[in-house]
């Protein structure tokens, strides 16, 4: 029964992308549009096929980039988050600088960086690991501080230590937090991947994009950003899933089926 609910609710989005694909399909078949420039969903569906090796080589360099990234970027994440959360004075110097590593232009961090640390996996990681970085250590932050005092005030009634009563009451408070930043990171993730395979790169769904475009192979880079797409969703929809079997309290809060 939640299964059908679960499909259902899917529907209208079903819809909605059908109906956009749709759309592009009969404006790109009728338009007056070169389709060197907007391929249609059915070149691109046939460039998908035709090249399905060439982008399933690059498509792992990529992934493996962006699975290694995102957890580089979660220990980080989290231990910069508790680290925080523990020392006031850690907060007042580390967290402006936290913020203000969100400001830094990724293009122009990223070509630098492939100048420091040459071509190989090193500064794809930094990339990745310095855009997932931010949402993980944010949300799990925001999490920790919102722990009810209430909680807090029953364990110094128990007289419990410090870590006695961040092991028990905080973290798994915090949980719920690092899960919805690890989903949102996912997402920029995949962008800071391409950044980085585009800034220096031999392999790689970004560097495959910067290659088909000059090329006019343009079906080619639409295809790889849809394989992107698609890997950043299966990644997020994972996260929710784990998310819903290991804490299924926090769905509940939220109004949300547990089964």
């Amino acid at each position: 029964m939640s299964r059908a609910r679960t499909a259902v609710g899917f529907l209208p989005a079903v819809l909605i992308v059908a109906a956009l694909v749709g759309a592009w399909q009969l404006y790109a078949t009728h338009g007056n549009v070169d389709s060197l420039l907007l391929p249609s969903p059915t070149e691109v569906a046939d460039a998908l096929w035709t090249d399905r090796a060439l982008l399933w080589d690059n498509f792992k360099v990529t992934a493996g980039e962006v699975l290694l990234g995102i957890l580089v970027a979660a220990v980080a994440g989290l231990a910069c988050a508790v680290a925080i959360h523990l020392s006031p004075t850690l907060r007042r110097a580390v967290y402006p600088l936290l913020v203000a590593s969100q400001t830094v232009p990724i293009p122009i961090v990223a070509s630098l960086l492939v100048v420091w640390l040459g071509f190989d996996l090193a500064p794809k990681l930094v990339i990745i690991g310095l855009v997932s970085f931010f949402p993980i250590a944010v949300t799990t932050l925001d999490a920790l501080a919102g722990v009810d005092p209430e909680l807090r005030r029953l364990m110094r009634t128990l007289d419990a230590s410090r870590l006695r009563t961040f092991r028990h009451v905080e973290a798994p408070a915090a949980l719920p937090g690092l899960f919805s930043g690890a989903k949102v990171a996912v997402a920029v993730a995949v962008i800071g991947a391409v950044f980085a395979e585009q800034s220096g790169s031999d392999a790689g769904l970004g560097r495959l994009i910067q290659q088909a475009v000059p090329q006019l192979l343009t079906a080619r880079a639409y295809a790889a950003v849809l394989i992107l797409s698609a890997f950043a969703i299966a990644l997020f929809g994972l996260l929710a899933l784990v998310e819903r079997r290991v804490l299924p309290w926090a769905f509940e809060s939220r109004g949300g089926p547990t089964r």
